[in-house]
């Protein structure tokens, strides 16, 4: 990985993105800044000084030495540039102000922590009750999990387990660096050939999601903090199929983009509300574009916490053809 460039956040003008390339085209890695962690970075900088940034995960830091600054990342490979480069890239960059990049999805910038499970203890234990069980029937006969206290918060398995939907949220803004961290986390859902065949709005403008409420059956959480639409984009998707069948992939596409978002948010410690009962004629008017849209992902802190929902055993959910 070689450093490439210093650029805008998606949505502030505060903050910035450093990128290093690979040797292939789609081979990317993306550090994102919020307006605290550059300031700092900066101040190091500009002292010819060497010294450690934290960032916001508070696990993850910048390491600038005399020659080299390391990123030291969690759950990530190193990634290093001369501190030269870096300095005279991240100098120029903060002299001006800049305008947020035009919301198009990026790649790679969203890393979901690794959680390997320790299977030791839990198969000595059922070796002992049942030698003669398969795995498969060891699972479906199994109950729901507790959730384990030794996951980090922003553990994909505990995002998982404690993830709820809200209809009610504050009034509090949700920090540009973890809109940033959502819209990015749409762009590593898989797509059908990798052409992305969605595209994302993000309403800022209150008339528009007053508008949406409307269009929503009157639902009052589609005017939550952050509000994001999912539109098919079945143009996009570069394959020899009819049309209808690019159409489906587009849909699914879209669908599962809007899920990566849902869970980021759920791991930067927000809560979502899933639309899918909408006027398409209606929405389609509001955003100004012919895309169909195909939900609507309401985001912001809830005005309280709930705890974990049970759900069914597995064994009730699965259906195992022999």
């Amino acid at each position: 990985m070689e450093f490439q460039t210093i650029e805008a956040s998606y949505t502030s003008k505060e903050g910035c993105r450093l990128v290093w390339k690979g040797v292939d085209e789609d081979d990317t890695d993306v550090v994102i800044l919020n307006k605290n962690e550059l300031e700092n970075l900066v101040e190091i900088l500009k002292k010819n000084s060497t010294g450690e940034v934290e960032l916001e995960d508070q696990t993850s830091i910048i390491r600038v030495n005399s020659d080299v600054t390391q990123f030291m990342l969690t759950n990530h490979p190193l990634l290093e540039v001369k501190t030269s480069i870096i300095q005279d890239r991240v100098l120029e960059y903060a002299k001006v102000p800049h305008e947020p990049q035009y919301v198009y999805i990026g790649t790679k910038e969203f890393y979901p922590s690794v959680w390997i499970r320790d299977d030791k203890k839990t198969q000595q234990e059922t070796s002992k009750k049942d030698s003669k069980k398969s795995l498969i029937e060891a699972i479906l006969s199994s109950e729901p999990e507790k959730i384990r206290q030794d996951l980090s918060p922003t553990d994909i398995f505990r995002v998982f387990s404690t993830r709820r939907s809200t209809r009610k949220f504050e009034k509090t803004k949700v920090e540009d660096w973890k809109i940033d961290k959502i819209l990015s986390a749409a762009d590593v859902a898989p797509t059908a050939g990798n052409f992305q065949g969605f595209q994302v709005y993000l309403i800022k403008n209150k008339k528009t999601k007053e508008a949406l409420v409307e269009a929503a059956n009157k639902q009052p959480y589609v005017d939550a903090p952050v509000v994001l639409v999912f539109c098919t984009e079945p143009s996009r998707v570069k394959l020899k199929f009819p049309p209808e069948i690019l159409e489906k992939f587009s849909l699914q596409d879209a669908t599962i983009a809007a899920a990566f978002s849902l869970l980021a948010a759920s791991g930067v410690g927000l809560s979502t509300i899933w639309i899918g009962m909408f006027d398409e004629e209606k929405v389609k008017r509001i955003l100004g574009t012919e895309l169909r849209p195909s939900s609507i992902l309401c985001i912001g802190y809830p005005d309280k916490k709930k705890p974990p929902k049970s759900r069914r055993k597995l064994k009730d959910l699965i259906k195992v053809i022999e």
